[in-house]
């Protein structure tokens, strides 16, 4: 009976442990996905290992007690190049910062899944595409700037999307809106790409 009352706390210790590790290595290959999808001509991503366990040790990337990543701060980099879906696997992801580079392409989909998401600073870059309908979804988003980019479409004005001034739109010449609740569908189709 001893022996069973000694090994429990240790096998929560393990699986505790595991689960990080397992979180970290998921984040991990998130941040390194989007490493491989950019160019970087100035070495911002450099400490960017893949092989090490926890990307906490990344420069611009910040976590929260628990090994997560809370923070990606990437603003002003010179990176070029675009977002990758994986960035929708940072659960705890908080501050998204990759405003004044040259990303192009779509805002993947896949960002609505980040339930923590308080800010989200994409301005000056080259996204094109509309502005994908589950960021509406994003609970805690306070910060959203998309200014000055070339994004097309509807602007949303519902969930999330109720609190942001057109300022945070700016500067998009193919986008339009904001949309008349009720009078106009959200238009994510034609030839906004």
């Amino acid at each position: 009976m001893a022996i069973s009352t000694l090994l429990h706390p240790l096998v929560v210790l393990l699986l505790s442990t595991a689960l990080a590790t397992t979180n970290a290595n998921t984040e991990g290959d998130a941040l390194y996905a989007l490493r491989r999808a950019v160019k970087d001509p100035q070495g911002v991503l450099e400490s960017w290992d893949p092989t090490l366990v926890d990307p906490c040790t990344w420069f611009h990337v910040t976590c929260d007690s628990d090994s997560r990543v809370t923070r990606l701060d990437l603003g002003n980099g010179k990176l070029s190049g675009s977002l990758v879906p994986e960035l929708g696997k940072l659960e705890r992801l908080q501050y998204l910062e990759l405003y004044m580079n040259d990303l192009v392409g779509p805002l993947p989909e896949e960002l609505g899944g980040l339930k923590s998401l308080i800010s989200l600073d994409l301005y000056h870059n080259n996204l094109t595409g509309p502005i994908p309908s589950s960021l509406s979804k994003l609970s805690n988003l306070k910060f959203f700037d998309v200014s000055n980019n070339d994004l097309c479409g509807t602007i949303p004005t519902w969930g999330s999307f109720s609190k942001f001034s057109e300022e945070s739109f700016m500067n998009n010449p193919r986008l339009e809106g904001p949309e008349l609740m009720g009078f106009v569908r959200y238009d994510v189709g034609g030839d906004c790409k």
